[in-house]
């Protein structure tokens, strides 16, 4: 029976196919966007590379030589429940761009049943009988609707994957955000608890003098505020500590309450990050590839709608048999066949189509600013993280400086305040200098590596070539 329901609709649906394929889509081109300058202005030094096409899919964290925010990276992959999301709906829009496809296809079905009946009363024998039909359908694509709708619903779907990219590149770089924060939390902490050590002695040497007379009791209580301050500042660490814990947690999947970090050697490496053209830009963000994405799908939609002012066309074809008997059921004599043909055509909508196209029209325009404007902000992005990076690099040398220079003149002075040649209020002041001084180096070494995530981030992942790998600077 397929057989011969094929013949009945081959001569016609070959002819609906010559007709079919004109498409009232505009002719698509990526929107035109701000033309790319040789160079980002931020850093006229830095390095170009030429990127690859697999660059965005590296591992850029390995970058920073910390095998514990390898692993943490390692689970956002996998268990992060935003890349979830965005994995289950890339999976949606591709079911919904093959339901569009097979839309462009013939319909084909079949059914089959059989009946018996007989008289309710007296000797008439019962009888049975056997039915089966199949059945096609096809609405010829004369003026482009379903393929349009179909290219619409692909640009959908790889906009939906550039999406799950951009989402995956976000996530990343969040997490490493948030650890870098952590690590520099450790690396203050250690530091502090240093301090209390160097407060605690202080504030003995301080009690024995005043035991001693040689003090006032107003030094006791400076030297007692000085400690029981920095006490307070350990305790505000550890509270922080366990807002970036909890927020590495949830990136990983996992419930906060029973996530943990343990505390690490601190590990100021910031790697130098080799630069692209401002073109590849272009090429390896995915937030732009998904804008572009969504413009070529509001260009074909365009299409769609303007295919309503033509009118539709269908065809239908059924083959059927009816037989007392199975073995009969297929022979000639018991088959029927019909095969029809439909048209419509809207004659008055009162603008309705018009309207529509006027409508998608609109949108196309929307997703075109949205495509330039995606463009600008990355270039935005980029040239503000390279004055960052650049930035915060050339005050590492000023705050490594104060840094050691602060050390030392509160050694001097506490050596001085023992030898009781200056008052205690001149320790407290170059232990509180040297203390902020030394956070404000461990905070630019966080500043140096989030930066970098960021820039990172800003021009689409990973690059190729060697990597130079060495100590904040």
């Amino acid at each position: 029976m397929t057989h011969r329901l094929f013949v009945l609709i081959g001569p016609v649906a070959m002819g609906a196919a010559l007709l079919a394929g004109c498409s009232m889509a505009p002719a698509y081109h990526v929107p035109a966007s701000v033309q790319p300058t040789p160079a980002f202005r931020a850093d006229p030094g830095w390095a170009q590379a030429n990127p690859a096409d697999d660059v965005a899919k590296g591992a850029w964290w390995r970058l920073f030589g910390d095998a514990t925010l390898d692993a943490l990276e390692a689970r956002v992959l996998v268990t992060n429940q935003n890349l979830a999301y965005y994995r289950a709906a890339y999976a949606q829009a591709l079911a919904t761009a093959r339901v569009d496809r097979a839309a462009l296809l013939p319909v084909i079905g079949a059914s089959a049943g059989v009946t018996h009946g007989g008289k309710v009363s007296g000797n008439g024998a019962a009888t049975s009988t056997f039915t089966a039909t199949g059945t096609a359908s096809w609405t010829p694509d004369l003026w482009g609707a379903l393929s349009n709708t179909q290219r619409a619903a692909t640009a959908s779907a790889e906009s939906s994957a550039a999406q799950l990219a951009n989402a995956t590149l976000s996530a990343q770089g969040t997490l490493a955000t948030n650890y870098f924060a952590l690590r520099g939390l450790d690396a203050q902490a250690q530091m502090l608890d240093d301090t209390l050590v160097s407060y605690r002695r202080s504030l003995v040497i301080t009690m024995n003098k005043h035991a001693a007379g040689t003090v006032s009791s107003a030094d006791v209580d400076t030297a007692r505020t000085t400690l029981a301050n920095a006490e307070a500042s350990r305790r505000d660490l550890a509270r922080l500590r366990v807002a970036y814990e909890a927020a590495i947690a949830v990136l990983v999947g996992e419930n906060p309450g029973t996530f943990a970090l343990a505390p690490a050697p601190w590990q100021p490496v910031v790697p130098q990050v080799p630069g692209v053209v401002p073109s590849a830009v272009l090429e390896r963000r995915p937030d732009i590839a998904g804008a572009e994405r969504q413009v070529a799908a509001a260009n074909a939609t365009i299409g769609v709608q303007r295919a309503a002012f033509f009118p539709s066309v269908g065809l239908t074809a059924s083959l059927g048999s009816n037989a007392g008997a199975i073995g009969n059921l297929f022979g000639a004599a018991t088959s029927l066949w019909s095969l029809g043909a439909s048209a419509a055509e809207t004659l008055i909508d009162w603008g309705a189509r018009s309207a529509r196209v006027a409508g998608a029209r609109a949108a196309y325009d929307a997703t075109v600013a949205t495509y330039r404007q995606t463009v600008l902000t990355a270039f935005q992005e980029v040239e503000t993280d390279l004055a960052a990076l650049d930035g915060y690099r050339a005050e590492h040398e000023q705050y490594d400086t104060a840094a050691q220079s602060a050390v030392r003149a509160e050694t001097v002075t506490r050596n001085a305040y023992q030898a009781g040649t200056v008052d205690f209020t001149s320790v407290t002041s170059a232990q509180a200098l040297a203390y902020s001084a030394r956070a404000n180096l461990i905070q630019n070494t966080v500043n140096q590596q989030t930066a970098a995530v960021a820039l990172i981030q800003a021009i689409g992942g990973q690059w190729s070539g060697p990597v130079d790998l060495h100590p904040a600077r």
